[in-house]
């Protein structure tokens, strides 16, 4: 596959992510698909994997939307930052809804193999996010007792 097919793919996995689009997810990662990703528990491969992790962020963000904002691919390779905003309105991660929204960015590297995202190795910044929701305060500002 060339870079700007691999490309298309990773962005039109990202898409169906953001839009809980289940079918296309699943349609568009490996058997195998595999999720690395420390601030998140671990998930299933394949596509039931693909799908449990979209649920898991459509549960909590479900107006989520999707922004690109670098994309660069070699190879099997693809590496994309890009902006996740939306509004907090339902369980997220444990965490219960606040109704306040957020601007999380994210980096990842994913790779794509026949055509399909076999594995994606994301960073999001998820202090960022927190305090954003209001679960931990900024920085430089005292927590509060609990």
């Amino acid at each position: 596959m060339s870079t700007e097919t691999n490309k298309a793919v990773v962005q039109q996995f990202l898409e169906a992510w953001s839009k809980n689009d289940l079918a296309t997810l699943a349609s568009i990662v490996t058997g195998d698909w595999t999720n690395f990703d420390d601030n998140l528990p671990p998930l299933p491969r394949g596509p039931q994997g693909a799908q449990a992790l979209s649920n898991l962020f459509h549960a909590g963000i479900p107006d989520m939307q999707v922004t690109f904002e670098s994309v660069i691919a070699e190879g099997d390779l693809v590496a994309i930052r890009w902006l996740n905003q939306g509004t907090h309105t339902g369980e997220l991660l444990g965490i219960p809804p606040t109704g306040k929204s957020a601007s999380v960015r994210a980096t990842g590297i994913f790779r794509v193999v026949d055509g399909k995202v076999a594995e994606n190795h994301v960073n999001f910044d998820a202090l960022g996010m927190l305090q954003q929701l209001g679960i931990v305060p900024p920085l430089g500002q005292p927590a509060q007792a609990i």
